[in-house]
């Protein structure tokens, strides 16, 4: 059973690099619904897209600096959100950014765990999901899921921010996929540098936690990975340690 690293972060990804577009700092003021919100530049509001569906509450707040790109012209937003500040911290907000990072992860076969799969696939449906990859080899078939993580408490990466019934049914359907002669894990990608450790958070969502202990007692794996945020780019760097609790 895979469950990351049990001791530590160390770095084994082959600090794989996602460059970002040339940003722009503005103030944030409100967040309006799951996917947009109002930012503030040069003393003007403009609506700005959230590319996630997560709360991200101590990070979405009003007068906090977030950083932004514009939007294409007919675009419902103006901007873009892509970064926002926690403290002296950088955290990406983007949810789908850790999927492009696992991809050129897993494509370039610098994850050791998986090693020998000559196959990857985007958005593949298995059960009633569509998983984020899926790998075929002489290993044989495994699906991944990729979940993004914005939230450290006290050096403790925690996912979900809130309730994610969806999260939950992508944990029982990996376990089924276990049953069936499939590899499957999921991977939870930390968009900060400041986390220690891994745990799946109990207090925001209860049923996520049992699942995600179900699933792993069924043989799901389980990995956290933590990255390097800057206004340039995202580095995944390495494992971190897990505690499941």
């Amino acid at each position: 059973m895979g469950t990351g690293n049990l001791s530590g972060r160390n770095n084994q990804t082959g600090e794989t690099v996602i460059p970002l577009p040339e940003l722009t700092e503005a103030v944030f003021l409100e967040r309006k619904n799951r996917f947009a919100g109002l930012v503030e530049v040069a003393g003007r509001p403009y609506y700005a897209h959230v590319p996630s569906s997560g709360r991200m509450r101590e990070l979405l707040f009003p007068g906090n600096p977030v950083y932004i790109t514009p939007m294409p012209p007919g675009k419902r937003t103006q901007y873009r959100i892509h970064l926002a500040r926690c403290g002296e911290t950088l955290v990406s907000v983007d949810s789908l950014l850790p999927n492009r990072l696992m991809y050129k992860v897993l494509a370039g076969g610098v994850m050791e765990e998986f090693a020998g799969y000559e196959e990857i696939k985007k958005e593949v449906a298995y059960g009633q999901s569509r998983f984020d990859l899926y790998l075929r080899g002489n290993p044989g078939r495994c699906l991944i899921e990729i979940k993004s993580v914005t939230l450290v408490e006290d050096g403790t990466a925690k996912f979900p921010d809130a309730p994610s019934q969806r999260g939950a049914k992508h944990l029982l359907e990996l376990a089924q996929a276990v049953k069936e002669d499939y590899r499957a894990a999921v991977i939870f990608v930390v968009q900060r540098d400041d986390a220690r450790i891994f745990s799946p958070n109990l207090a925001a969502d209860p049923h996520f936690t049992r699942c995600l202990h179900q699933a792993v007692s069924q043989g799901v794996e389980v990995y956290a990975l933590y990255s390097e945020v800057t206004t340039n780019i995202v580095r995944l760097k390495g494992h971190l340690s897990i505690q499941l609790g």
